[in-house]
């Protein structure tokens, strides 16, 4: 049980959900878009998370696609991560988010839920992030169509009143050769130490890294260096480490020096894969 109560919204469209959230934000009810709730429950119990107003999008037409338009793949926020893995429309994706959490709760945790929760790992961003993905966004100023690598800093860059829709992949990059490999310090229990997602396209090798820092990312400076090929594939890594984002995350899960170590080799067996 929540300590608190709250108010709760189902719209039917898009247009319904922004009116709903400005209505009432102006009456100060702190609303919330919500999509899976998990992390609501798990954060308002512990007071790290708060709101008089729940607006529940999962009834959005718009939400709920999962289908190949031409040439790009559209994937709705709030289909859950367990639906996506039956469907498998983006293999990547499939393997990168197959591990997050249990069965149980990614059955009831949605794309777009943990793309943008506020825990560390949020590793079903990653696919997306090589791929150069689009997101489509409603808010107050309407829909628009952003590519996912200008928006997403840490976290998905949105404004208030805004919401995830969708997401827009072309497909060569679902075709792309790729690897997803996933390191816990507990073996299969626990939360991940490291999770990063790989794939190979035009002989290049992106790579995108979940666990290592307060946040995800992908980095074309690691990646420059990783694919520079005058040098042997040792010094590459070694001047890819160097690019690496800060902080590094040194918690009970895996001090910072352990979690590079991890890296350090997650990039050799990634590189090997691709490269084989």
């Amino acid at each position: 049980m929540l300590p608190f109560d709250f108010d709760y919204y189902k719209p039917a469209t898009l247009k319904e959900a922004v009116d709903l959230y400005q209505d009432l934000d102006q009456h100060g009810k702190k609303p919330m878009f919500f999509s899976g709730g998990t992390e609501l429950i798990t954060l308002g119990r512990i007071d790290l998370e708060y709101t008089e107003a729940v607006i529940d999008i999962k009834d959005i037409s718009e939400t709920k696609v999962m289908q190949v338009n031409g040439d790009h793949l559209l994937l709705g926020s709030t289909l859950t991560l367990t639906k996506i893995e039956e469907a498998n429309p983006f293999p990547l994706l499939t393997k990168t988010a197959s591990e997050v959490a249990d069965h149980t709760a990614r059955g009831k945790i949605t794309l777009g839920g943990n793309i943008c929760a506020r825990i560390f790992y949020r590793e079903a961003v990653l696919p997306f992030l090589l791929a150069d993905s689009q997101v489509l966004l409603v808010g107050p100023e309407g829909k628009k169509m952003v590519p996912i690598n200008e928006i997403f800093h840490e976290q998905l860059q949105l404004k208030k009143g805004e919401f995830l829709v969708q997401l827009v992949s072309d497909t060569r990059f679902i075709r792309a050769p790729f690897v997803s490999i996933k390191r816990r310090q507990q073996w299969n229990m626990g939360y991940p130490l490291i999770t990063i997602a790989a794939l190979k396209l035009d002989h290049e090798v992106r790579v995108a890294i979940s666990g290592l820092c307060p946040f995800p990312f992908r980095s074309k400076e690691l990646e420059a260096s990783l694919n520079n090929r005058e040098i042997p594939i040792a010094a590459r890594i070694d001047a890819a480490l160097a690019t690496l984002p800060k902080p590094i995350l040194d918690d009970v899960e895996g001090s910072a020096q352990y979690r590079l170590f991890v890296l350090r080799n997650l990039l050799l067996d990634v590189w090997a894969a691709l490269n084989s």
